[in-house]
């Protein structure tokens, strides 16, 4: 059951911050993730199925702009009980399996190393929705394309692996 908000009017700043901190894990990330685009991920063996280059940071920027706008709405819904503290922690733990996915495979070139990371990444999404749907529904809901494109990458992610074996 979705509980209500503390505070019904839109608050700008918050959102705002909400934006920047998800914004900046993505931001952070692509500095990993970029230089390797034209370098060591073009040498490497991809599926038919693999999108073209520039649909992975239109695709992120939106996802990203949808898990602040999730996560503003939980912190709306904020209190003291363990329900919200619970929500929090796993939604923090996705974000940095989201940022630490991009440092293993295109930093450290690891795509076994990545496939594990993003394989959590897909548990914590799934926690993270179930447990935002416990505070807000909408808030869940705006999560489903991250777990949709994450699955997608997962699958992307397993299929490098095996073809660069």
């Amino acid at each position: 059951m979705s509980s209500k908000p503390l505070n019904n009017k839109f608050q700008l700043l918050p959102l705002l911050v909400s934006i920047a901190i998800t914004f900046t894990i993505g931001i952070v990330a692509s500095l990993f993730t970029r230089p390797e685009i034209t370098g060591w991920y073009q040498t490497l063996r991809k599926p038919s199925f693999t999108p073209p280059n520039w649909l992975f940071p239109v695709a992120w920027s939106t996802l990203y702009l949808l898990i602040a706008i999730s996560a503003y709405i939980i912190w709306k819904h904020r209190d003291s009980r363990p329900k919200y503290k619970t929500a929090v922690i796993i939604y923090f733990t996705q974000l940095a399996l989201n940022f630490s996915w991009s440092i293993v495979f295109f930093g450290m070139h690891q795509v076994l190393g990545g496939l594990i990371i993003i394989i959590a990444l897909l548990v914590t999404i799934i926690l993270n929705i179930a447990w935002f749907a416990r505070i807000n529904k909408p808030a869940a809901w705006l999560l489903v394309p991250y777990i949709a494109w994450v699955l997608f990458a997962t699958l992307l992610n397993i299929s490098i692996c095996v073809l660069n074996k």
